[in-house]
């Protein structure tokens, strides 16, 4: 028996193609590499963010006055969304404080005006991760269906070659069919790493915007008061003593009613 060999393969699929099937090809190419692009970049970039956020965080509520934390950014720069913050923000207090609300876009009282200015920021903020994010949701939402048109063509374009050959045999129709099929794998290949890397920065995004959006307030408090109050931070003797006291309080106040 006869054993008829027939070169099968990417290789062989591309050779073969016409142009649509190799545009296709190249589209896919180009989407994987820029969604490992994408991944990457945004990784490493989010790694030194966690890191200065870190460091900042840390010199932050060890600093003895803010004139320490003014000095620091002025020192090391703006190197992550909390310096971002509190740069702006102590901005927005002084030109608050000298010029007070000369336009319209500075009115009201200053925990207004720094409100206004921290939301403002902390949007800024926002944005900026999420830049990238529509190129990957993009990316893996359409590549399997770029690889199923290829697949679809490929199929096509091997039956109408069958048909003009005359040869409709097993040996024949396998190959070409089969070498279709590698576009819809590699269609997988590309979407399945870019879903991946935007559902793992959308989460660390999340994650920092949360704690930012935490950190803000605590900032907001100690502008516009001088001393944090936030309750998460105390002891439960602090907080279970300061509810007694204040119930103490009452109580004598309605006496004396």
């Amino acid at each position: 028996m006869e054993i008829v060999q027939t070169n099968v393969g990417i290789a062989h699929f591309v050779a073969q193609s016409d142009w649509v099937g190799k545009i296709l090809l190249l589209i896919l190419i180009s989407m994987s590499i820029a969604s490992w692009i994408l991944i990457v970049c945004k990784g490493v970039s989010g790694y030194r963010r966690n890191k200065n956020s870190e460091k900042f965080l840390q010199l932050f509520w060890n600093a003895t006055s803010l004139d320490q934390v003014r000095h620091e950014i002025q020192t090391h720069g703006i190197n992550c969304p909390f310096s971002h913050l509190t740069a702006h923000a102590q901005h927005a207090q002084e030109h608050h404080a000298r010029y007070g609300a000369s336009r319209l876009s500075e009115a009201g009282t200053q925990q207004e005006f720094l409100i206004r200015n921290m939301r403002k920021v902390m949007d800024e903020d926002a944005a900026r991760l999420e830049t990238g994010l529509s190129g990957l949701a993009t990316i893996g939402s359409t590549a399997p269906f770029i690889g199923l048109f290829g697949t679809v063509w490929g199929i096509y374009h091997a039956l109408i070659t069958i048909s003009v050959t005359g040869s409709g045999t097993i040996d024949k129709v396998a190959g070409p069919v089969g070498e279709a099929l590698i576009m819809t794998g590699i269609g997988l290949f590309v979407a399945i790493p870019a879903v991946v890397g935007y559902n793992w920065l959308v989460r660390s995004n999340n994650v920092i915007l949360g704690k930012l959006d935490s950190f803000a307030y605590e900032l907001l408090t100690f502008l516009s008061t001088g001393k944090i109050c936030s309750i998460t931070q105390l002891p439960m003797q602090v907080i279970v003593g300061s509810h007694q006291q204040e119930a103490h309080r009452h109580l004598h106040n309605m006496r004396g009613r």
